[in-house]
């Protein structure tokens, strides 16, 4: 099979052995998910949302945990009567003699073999391609239990008649680890199943305007330019832009919010997402694996594929422990065979320690809990694009955040009216937004937006011309209305000394404050500002209650960054810097000794989220910060930022949880199933028990990296 560059010839359940992590194997790009679902994305190229598509890629991911499932059944069907038809079977009182007249050990053999060769096999045969690149690894050493057991009951049996065979081990030995490996495969698809649900958000088919009319066709035929038409209750099959109509649309599955949002014409629609309950049409804007929801899925898979420092350092571990093993098998076997104990007896316990010492729980203390982390993540709107950067999320111990765009709305809006005496705030602010109304200045469409929302009437002036650096004066139903700061009212003539202290206290709160006048009389003032995020708050207050630091960097003036840091409670503030200054002053922090993260949205951010340790990117920024952060906030949810960190720490214990008990059961494991303790309580561990507690081991890190799913992150994901 070549898929989307990524070769192998191997059976496809030697692919869905535990690649991922597991010392080495020779499939490194991690679980058989990730594989199938990132070469979908690549091997269509100009489209990833293919119902079908995702649907055979699924389907194969399944069918290799179900041909997993398949041997271990059948392995188990025929372990049980050769265990019963063993001397463990006498053991328990089970005496009934083997069925045609067969001997014990001929009707072993006749059980065990195809248990070996098939259910086994793919254990055999990652082993022997182990072995031809000149290593050993944990297939190795499960390959090697199975054979030595196998071989020699074979070579009792038919050359010695011996009743001392191990037949009912082998079946044991490759029965149980099927079993673990089914389980961990079995998790490890579940993990990435809801990414694969992602992709199948996007619908099979779409109506294209061909030639004036509307033409079904599947979605993968859809090319960037062409025009689509949506009907109520359509999924969006591709990014775009809408061109005519009107509708609101569900975009819950991406951002978190559930109110739907409103599309005119100029408005963006993403891959995935509902129409609600009117028509439009849009033009398609990226197809296939360039779409917002392909990329998203991308993020998550590469993430889960990747290595974390602390994977690296366990993969090395793993490869001294095998051999490790092999010594441990290898010096039981002399040991006891020195001291007089049998062949048997030997073997016993050399193939035993060989067994339990597999590192396959040490293999997968940090990718089992890596895969779980980046999925849970990417559950709650938080993608972290690779191994490392979940990691080093964990040490974060500053949080840097760009002002515009990330604690603010990233745009000016209405806060203030103050009228004269004896006016209204109603009639200030009409006067006042009837003025703007032609201005294309972000203040001035601010303003009228702001008279819009209260329900006034903007009625367009009769005059207007705009004055550089001061405002605006116009004539509205008349009259001769000024508005704009003092230098403009200044020039006209028009007193604003009782208003002077209203607008020193405007401007220390962040706001921008215009005076308003009207045929030479003052009216009062208009304010104007980047709003605070309400969600920002939150962000800065649980990362204080996590010991973090939070600070703010920007190249605005210090009044206005210090007004928007008291509202959030921030720790440092850092402003007047220039865009080419930023990624400087998260090196100072750095020399510091701090281990710094920075959230940004903008293309002037992007060099500090590349300096910085952790580049957190807010996903309604651009893309040029988008694709160099490390993590990207989907939803755009500052308050996603200490979720982050939290699903960061709760990783990395797991991890190391994980790589403890894994260290700890292999030190005491190799010399209990070595025979240790046989000369003083007559213990001596069989090889199926071994691979029993091997198979436990395995699904205890398993089991404890699942936890993660357990919980919430503990923020509202809107927002």
């Amino acid at each position: 099979m070549d898929t989307a560059g990524y070769t192998c010839t191997c059976h496809p359940t030697e692919m869905s052995l535990p690649a991922q992590g597991h010392t080495g194997h020779e499939h490194q790009h991690g679980s058989p998910t990730t594989l199938q679902a990132g070469s979908h994305i690549h091997a269509q190229g100009s489209h990833t949302g293919s119902a079908g598509g995702q649907g055979e890629h699924a389907g194969h991911g399944e069918a290799m945990v179900a041909d997993m499932l398949r041997r271990f059944v059948g392995s188990l069907l025929l372990t049980i009567p050769a265990v019963l038809y063993s001397p463990i079977g006498e053991a328990i009182g089970f005496t009934a003699m083997p069925p045609f007249g067969l001997g014990m050990n001929v009707f072993g053999l006749l059980l065990t073999t195809p248990v070996v060769w098939w259910g086994g096999w793919p254990f055999i045969s990652a082993a022997w391609r182990a072995l031809r690149r000149g290593e050993a690894n944990m297939m190795t050493l499960i390959a090697l239990g199975i054979l030595v057991s196998y071989a020699y009951s074979v070579w009792a049996t038919l050359a010695l008649g011996s009743q001392d065979v191990f037949f009912e081990a082998a079946a044991m030995l490759t029965t149980f680890s099927l079993l673990g490996h089914w389980l961990e495969m079995r998790s490890r698809f579940a993990t990435g199943r809801a990414v694969e649900a992602l992709l199948r958000l996007a619908p099979a088919t779409a109506r294209v305007i061909r030639n004036g009319a509307e033409v079904e066709i599947p979605v993968e035929n859809i090319v960037t330019g062409d025009t689509l038409a949506m009907r109520p209750g359509d999924r969006v099959p591709v990014d775009g832009e809408v061109v005519s109509g009107t509708s609101f649309v569900d975009e819950s599955m991406l951002t978190g919010e559930p109110v739907p949002v409103e599309k005119t014409p100029g408005a963006r629609v993403t891959t995935g997402t509902v129409n609600q309950n009117g028509a439009f049409q849009f033009r398609a804007t990226a197809v296939g694996a360039d779409t917002a929801l392909a990329r998203i899925v991308q993020l998550v898979q590469d993430a889960q594929a990747s290595k974390a420092p602390a994977q690296r350092l366990a993969d090395t571990a793993g490869k001294y422990l095998v051999f490790v093993a092999l010594g441990s098998g290898l010096l039981a076997f002399l040991v006891w065979t020195l001291l007089g104990e049998n062949l048997v007896f030997a073997l016993t316990a050399a193939v035993s320690a060989i067994v339990i010492a597999c590192p396959d729980a040490l293999a997968l203390a940090t990718p089992t809990a890596i895969t779980v982390g980046v999925g849970r993540g990417a559950q709650e709107g938080v993608l972290f694009k690779n191994a490392s950067a979940l990691e080093a999320a964990a040490s974060v111990t500053t949080v840097v955040f760009d002002k515009t765009g990330t604690l603010t709305e990233g745009k000016p809006a209405l806060t203030d009216v103050v009228p004269a005496a004896g006016l209204s705030e109603r009639e200030v602010l009409h006067l006042a937004a009837s003025a703007d109304q032609p201005s294309q200045h972000p203040l001035a469409e601010a303003i009228v937006r702001g008279a819009q929302v209260q329900g006034l009437t903007v009625t367009p002036p009769d005059a207007f011309e705009a004055v550089p650096g001061r405002g605006v004066q116009a004539m509205v139903g008349g009259r001769r209305v000024l508005i704009g700061n003092r230098a403009l009212m200044l020039q006209a003539g028009v007193s604003v000394a009782a208003a002077e202290d209203q607008a020193v206290q405007l401007a220390s709160d962040g706001k921008t404050a215009m005076f308003v006048a009207a045929d030479g009389q003052f009216l009062g003032l208009v304010a104007v500002a980047d709003r605070v995020r309400e969600s920002a708050r939150t962000a800065v207050a649980e990362l204080q209650a996590l010991g973090v630091k939070a600070a703010m960097l920007t190249g605005d003036n210090e009044r206005t960054a210090q007004a928007v840091a008291r509202q959030l409670g921030l720790d440092t503030v850092i402003a007047d810097v220039l865009p080419e200054q930023k990624a400087a002053q998260i090196q100072t922090l750095q020399g510091q000794g701090q281990r710094v993260a920075m959230v940004g949205d903008g293309v002037n951010d992007a060099p500090a989220l590349a300096q910085a340790d952790v580049g957190i990117a807010i996903g309604a920024g651009t893309d040029v910060a988008v694709e160099t952060a490390d993590v990207v906030l989907v939803n755009s949810n500052p308050a996603a930022v200490a979720a982050s960190i939290r699903l960061a720490r709760r990783v990395q214990r797991k991890i190391r949880q994980n790589l403890f008990w894994a260290a700890i059961y292999n030190v005491l494991a190799i010399p209990f199933a070595a025979g240790a303790l046989y000369p003083t309580y007559g213990i001596l561990l069989r090889p199926e028990w071994a691979a029993l507690l091997m198979s436990v081991s395995t699904l205890i890190v398993t089991g404890n990296a699942l936890l993660l799913n357990r919980g919430r992150l503990g923020y509202s994901n809107t927002g």
